[in-house]
């Protein structure tokens, strides 16, 4: 269901680097954080992480700007941002992973093609954060194609040998 080369190497660079992750999740309803916990020995590097659906979730437990995400149908940048930041404060981890988007069309909204947006955030500072678009359906199909492409971007990140990657420098362990 996962790529699990990629789970496999990003539980070896956490644990080289002695360091830890954990997940805020909208669209991709808990795939990541799944994804995550089938790594041998998951417990040493993964924090755990949330699923916050609606704005209400999103604002109580990750302090997501309630005036921005109301105007962007919580679906932003700066959410993914602010989910990453947080997810790091609640579950006391070196990394945090936000994601937020659509994985069905919303035609009230004229939404009718599927994206998201997802951030890293390291030691409190955002390091990455891109918009992912998905061309598959159904979805299931597209948070599995937003999880696996969210882990091997991720890897990039982790991947202290490369400094510039898509645009970002990996961070140096402190």
């Amino acid at each position: 269901m996962y790529n699990t080369q990629n789970i496999t190497t990003i539980r070896q660079h956490l644990l080289t680097r002695e360091e830890t992750v954990a997940v805020a999740e909208s669209v991709t309803s808990g795939h990541i954080q799944a994804a995550l916990s089938l790594a041998d020995g998951a417990i040493r590097f993964f924090q755990g992480g949330i699923t916050a659906y609606n704005l209400g979730q999103k604002t109580k437990h990750l302090h997501v700007d309630p005036i921005h995400a109301l105007a962007s149908n919580c679906v932003s940048e700066k959410v993914a941002n602010e989910m990453a930041l947080h997810v790091c404060t609640m579950f006391s981890s070196d990394w945090g992973i936000g994601i937020t988007g659509y994985a069905t069309p919303v035609p009230e909204l004229n939404i009718n093609h599927l994206f998201a947006f997802y951030a890293f955030a390291y030691h409190g500072k955002i390091v990455h954060a891109r918009r992912i678009d998905s061309r598959v359906q159904p979805v299931l199909s597209v948070q599995q194609y937003f999880t696996d492409s969210v882990l091997e971007d991720f890897i990039h990140c982790l991947h202290p040998e490369l400094k510039m990657v898509q645009g970002f420098s990996a961070p140096e362990k402190l």
